[in-house]
């Protein structure tokens, strides 16, 4: 999975899913994840990475085109880069198998729970807002109708109001 997290908003962009990433396919999908950012894209100043060896110079070619400077995080400093691995613990932990899961239901995809992460998730950091900057702000009055969604597999649940 190869997914860019903005820092200042927290909205996590996911880039593509394959079993068997290459050099070639993360160049690819470097390319597309810049189209869909668009003019956005100008105002992206750095680019947080690993050291992975599929991060080759042409990897970092589409983004410094841009004008980005890339910063490699340094050999086993998870702390370095802790919005992303904190995101991919939490993806993890989502996707691993669960006890009160029906058999019936697969995990849940990873577009999935992205979409959960940028608009309804809370964080911290955002004065408890999800990444879309949304607010869910009840009315004064008592006829408040509330809508429960389940997500991911019926890990999460979601409540919305309903207009």
């Amino acid at each position: 999975m190869l997914f860019v997290i903005e820092h200042h908003n927290r909205r996590v962009h996911l880039a593509g899913v394959t079993a068997h990433p290459t050099a070639a396919w993360t160049v690819q999908q470097a390319r597309n994840t810049l189209m869909d950012f668009g003019e956005r894209a100008d105002n992206l100043k750095f680019l947080i990475r690993d050291r992975d060896a599929k991060y080759t110079d042409a990897f970092d070619a589409v983004f410094t085109a841009t004008g980005m400077r890339i910063i490699t995080t340094p050999v086993q400093a998870p702390r370095a880069n802790a919005i992303c691995e904190r995101w991919i613990a939490s993806a993890a932990r989502v996707h691993r198998p669960h006890p009160h899961r029906r058999p019936a239901t697969s995990a849940p995809r990873p577009r999935e729970y992205v979409d959960h992460y940028d608009t309804h998730r809370p964080h911290r950091t955002l004065s408890q807002k999800p990444p879309d900057g949304r607010t869910h702000i009840a009315p004064a009055d008592d006829s408040i109708r509330i809508r429960r969604r389940d997500r991911l597999g019926g890990l999460v649940r979601e409540y919305s109001q309903v207009a």
